[in-house]
């Protein structure tokens, strides 16, 4: 195969991947209570998920133009890892706001 229908796949696979790392240390920052910092590091995965989702969006639009899309075992992976880092960015959004309301002086 060639390693050109791999490189969108392992790109798509680099973004999520650091997406869903900076989502992780988001909860953990902000369970450590520097909830600034934790804001970052989701805005940090939102812009690598939107990389990787402009990647996706590419082959979409190939395919649909009638250029198919060469699906492999990496693809399916690099799939995968998408939408596993935008559940945990998702989730990381409403652990970070949790710790900001418990950590209020209202609370």
């Amino acid at each position: 195969m060639n390693p050109e229908d791999y490189e969108s796949a392992f790109t798509m696979i680099s973004y999520a991947g650091n997406a869903k790392s900076n989502a992780m240390l988001a909860i953990r920052t902000a369970r450590e209570g520097d909830l600034p910092k934790s804001r970052e590091l989701l805005a940090e995965a939102d812009r690598d998920l939107h990389s990787a989702h402009v990647t996706q969006t590419e082959m979409l639009t190939e395919e649909a133009r009638g250029n198919p899309v060469k699906v492999n075992i990496i693809l399916v992976h690099a799939q995968d890892h998408l939408t596993g880092a935008m559940l945990v960015r998702d989730l990381a959004d409403e652990f970070v706001h949790l710790y900001e309301r418990l950590m209020s002086p209202a609370a």
